[in-house]
């Protein structure tokens, strides 16, 4: 017997996990879908067992969704960070500089002669991002290059900026994670201003490398020693990738919630569903495994306040 399509009641004030609960219920579109994948979130985020891995593109880290994906780093549900160099750049200037809301339809041109950057709806004073990373990862390269430090891997740079950002920043992803010893991988780590900011350093301090064979290892490490395997992925792009990748070499995730506003049907790796990785052997056959399509800044703030409320 099929089940019924229930109306959700909302007239008694319902807390997040009741509410999304009802969604499922309710059965409609992709309402049904973002409760199912709270399910699984709180599946995933209470097996202590399983290493999960977090990965995400550095836009959403310009928005309050932020302080979301720090939340799960700072109280230990996630294993490994795998993100872009945006992150560290935008996660830096705001440690220490807002950002501020605009609109999609501004004057671009306007903005560019008053030293503003739009990404989106958001309005970023140049000073707020450009400036303030120049100056702080000066500070940090000198640092480390002081203390003979030749060599190192995104992990160990991530970790750096973290030690960095002040403590009573606990909207920080990477203070969260130097805080917790939880490694932040930038498979990219020149296609954004921290990056650029090392470049700038090396044309004087030549003896500077990246080791990015050493964060390779760490995520080798960490997934040939998972018992289980996870992996929470928001948006598409080399931060999902590297995710999938080396999760094909223990044969694929246990498993993978994925949210995307991209279409499948351009044969794109951010439009593309998990169920076509499993054809790559980097998600298990049967894994749990779900996509869900939608903003993420929308949606995974209600579904990991529903999901932490549940396991709590």
């Amino acid at each position: 017997m099929p089940r019924r399509v229930e109306d959700i009641r909302i007239d008694d004030a319902p807390s997040l996990d009741t509410l999304l609960r009802r969604l499922e219920a309710g059965g409609g579109f992709t309402a049904k879908g973002v409760a199912e994948g709270v399910d699984l979130l709180a599946e995933m985020l209470s097996d202590r067992v399983m290493t999960t891995f977090l990965s995400f593109p550095a836009d959403i880290v310009a928005t309050g969704c932020r302080g979301v994906l720090a939340t799960l780093v700072r109280e230990g549900y996630v294993d490994a960070v795998i993100t872009t160099c945006g992150t560290l750049d935008h996660d830096l200037a705001r440690a220490f500089r807002p950002y501020y809301h605009g609109a999609w339809n501004l004057d671009d041109a306007a903005l560019y002669r008053r030293h503003l950057y739009r990404l989106g709806n958001l309005v970023i004073p140049q000073a707020n991002y450009g400036g303030i990373i120049e100056r702080k990862m000066r500070v940090i390269l000198r640092d480390l290059w002081a203390r003979g430090v030749r060599s190192l891997s995104t992990r160990e740079l991530s970790r750096a900026i973290g030690a960095a950002i002040p403590s009573g920043a606990t909207s920080s992803i990477l203070r969260a994670a130097y805080d917790r010893d939880v490694p932040v991988i930038i498979p990219g780590i020149t296609d954004g201003a921290v990056g650029s900011q090392a470049w700038l350093f090396w044309q004087d301090h030549r003896g500077l490398s990246f080791d990015l064979m050493s964060d390779e290892q760490t995520l080798s490490d960490l997934v040939y020693g998972a018992k289980r395997s996870g992996a929470i992925m928001l948006g598409g792009g080399i931060s999902k990738h590297h995710t999938i990748w080396w999760n094909q070499f223990r044969d694929g995730l246990d498993a993978a919630l994925f949210l995307t506003t991209a279409v499948e049907w351009d044969g794109s790796l951010s439009g593309a569903r998990t169920r076509e990785a499993i054809s790559w052997g980097k998600i298990k056959t049967r894994a749990a495994h779900l996509t869900v399509e939608g903003d993420v800044t929308v949606l995974f703030p209600l579904m990991v306040g529903a999901a932490l409320e549940r396991i709590r």
